[in-house]
């Protein structure tokens, strides 16, 4: 049906256009949030159409039978831009992008139905909302670096602003820092795509191209390249020790903001790591495999230990996602099929609980003026529709069976024993750990006597453009936690073309 259709390219440009209208639709500001749901539901449906018409597994088939099809990716196009060095708008899709790819989609469309009661400057707001998913889009769908490089740069740009004029009374601080950390770690990894560019030697920034030839480059020089790439990719993933930027930029910045930060932003890093890094510097990674298990585990643990001294709902769950972020280090550090498989499904399951926790938070400072745990107690009297959106969210985050971060953490857990043994214990105690902070702030936050702190007799429950997209993530839990198949089936494939390098993983 979309075989002459450049529906990736449609796809980014939808959201581009959508912002351009916003931007400039003047005294008519109020009416940014209709002109970016509807951009967004386009980029969204088209994203479901291309991933209904996806080829599960292109091995099954002769690669001439896939309209668009090129070494593993699908919908591929290919066009010159600036020729002289080698720079090409190249794009494709496989099953590593293709659940990133929808996720960016359904996460900046249920972001603007959060946002739908923001009046502070909307066409601004909506419009970097708009640009935000055009950067990420293009990320997870470019093969030529430069092109990969500017759309990584695309991102920081609105984030920066989000945080830095939407945000809270630390915002300044928050949003310098988010772009300081954000912007060394983006010229690491312009070093590694340079030096790539210069020792493969063949005038083209193609990632496919290079590739070909970066899996022959010297070992001391792999080692160097995957090390600036994984500074690079490891700082917005986060990695401990260079994670401190993102609590600030959480705690600090508006839901939305929060939402597309822990939900996108972050799974850039892991997809950089899969995408470029790993397959691309084989020997580099080999080499770094203790240094990448070493620093996964700390962030695991550091992070789910940090969780339990927090006593903001925002600020825990943005340690709970450093933690988290650690599994899917881990997987990858296993340098195997099951491992990556299991590292990319957990970013797709991040991304979908995440939201949740953070609309949660955000519904509960919206209606309590506070989000600090000790201020709060006996919610559920009060909000009951929240405590049951909030208590299914921390469920599913702390790997209830079921819901779709079992299915992803199982996985890691599984490819850890088979490649380490019973070092498996380590990521173990932080499962332990996870359970008792979640289940101790919803017990003090929503459970419990009603706390005298704050005054509760004008809050209400959630409203509609609260509630909707947070149930519709809550059903997406349960349906992939219970059918993780429907996502393993398409990540497998792409995943084996990428350990090819590792003899098939």
């Amino acid at each position: 049906m979309m075989e002459n259709i450049p529906v990736l390219s449609l796809t980014i440009l939808l959201p581009l256009i959508g912002a351009l209208i916003s931007f400039l639709l003047g005294k008519r500001g109020h009416m940014a949030k209709w002109v970016a749901l509807i951009f967004s539901a386009a980029a969204f449906i088209l994203s479901l159409a291309l991933a209904y018409e996806f080829v599960v597994d292109p091995s099954s088939a002769a690669a001439g039978e896939i309209e668009g099809y090129s070494n593993g990716y699908q919908y591929y196009e290919s066009h010159v831009w600036i020729e002289a060095i080698g720079i090409n708008y190249i794009v494709g899709i496989d099953g590593i992008s293709l659940p990133m790819f929808v996720l960016t989609t359904l996460l900046c469309m249920l972001s603007i139905i959060f946002s739908w009661d923001t009046d502070r400057r909307p066409k601004e707001y909506f419009g970097l909302m708009l640009i935000l998913e055009v950067g990420v889009l293009g990320v997870f769908v470019s093969l030529d670096y430069f092109m990969f490089y500017v759309f990584w740069e695309i991102v920081l740009i609105p984030m920066y602003l989000m945080i830095g004029i939407w945000g809270g009374p630390r915002k300044d601080y928050a949003a310098i820092k988010f772009f300081i950390y954000t912007h060394v770690a983006s010229l690491a990894m312009l070093i590694a795509i340079m030096a790539m560019y210069f020792e493969a030697s063949l005038g083209t920034f193609s990632m496919e191209a290079i590739a070909t030839q970066s899996v022959d480059f010297s070992r001391g020089m792999q080692v160097a390249i995957f090390a600036a790439m994984f500074f690079g990719f490891g700082v917005k993933l986060p990695m401990v020790p260079f994670h401190t930027w993102l609590p600030d930029a959480h705690v600090e910045a508006p839901t939305a903001g929060s939402v597309l930060l822990a939900g996108l932003l972050l799974k850039m890093g892991g997809y950089g790591l899969i995408r470029v890094a790993i397959p691309s510097l084989p020997s580099g990674a080999e080499d770094m495999v203790v240094v990448m298990a070493v620093i996964a585990v700390a962030s695991i643990l550091y992070g789910a230990v940090l969780c339990l001294a927090q006593n903001d709902l925002k600020k825990m769950v943005a340690y709970s996602s450093i933690s988290h972020m650690g599994f899917v280090l881990l997987g990858y550090a296993t340098l195997g099929e099951l491992g990556v498989v299991a590292g990319v499904f957990q970013m797709f399951a991040h991304g979908l609980v995440t939201a949740v926790l953070f609309m949660m938070c955000g519904v509960v400072q919206h209606k309590c003026g506070t989000r600090l745990i000790d201020n709060l107690g006996g919610l559920a009297k009060k909000m009951p529709i929240a405590a049951a959106l909030m208590t299914i969210g921390f469920l599913a985050s702390l790997g209830l069976p079921g819901l779709v971060s079992f299915a992803a953490e199982f996985m890691v857990f599984a490819a850890v024993f088979f490649k380490w043994g019973l070092w498996i214990f380590l990521p173990i105690i932080a499962v332990v750990v996870t359970a008792a902070y979640y289940l101790w702030a919803l017990q003090r936050s929503m459970f419990g006597p009603m706390t005298e702190k704050i005054d509760l007799s004008h809050v209400k429950d959630v409203d509609w453009y609260e509630g909707l997209p947070v149930a519709i993530l809550i059903v997406l839990i349960a349906i992939f936690g219970v059918f993780p198949y429907l996502i393993f089936s398409r990540i497998g494939p792409a995943v084996e073309i990428a350990l090819r390098a590792f003899g098939g993983g």
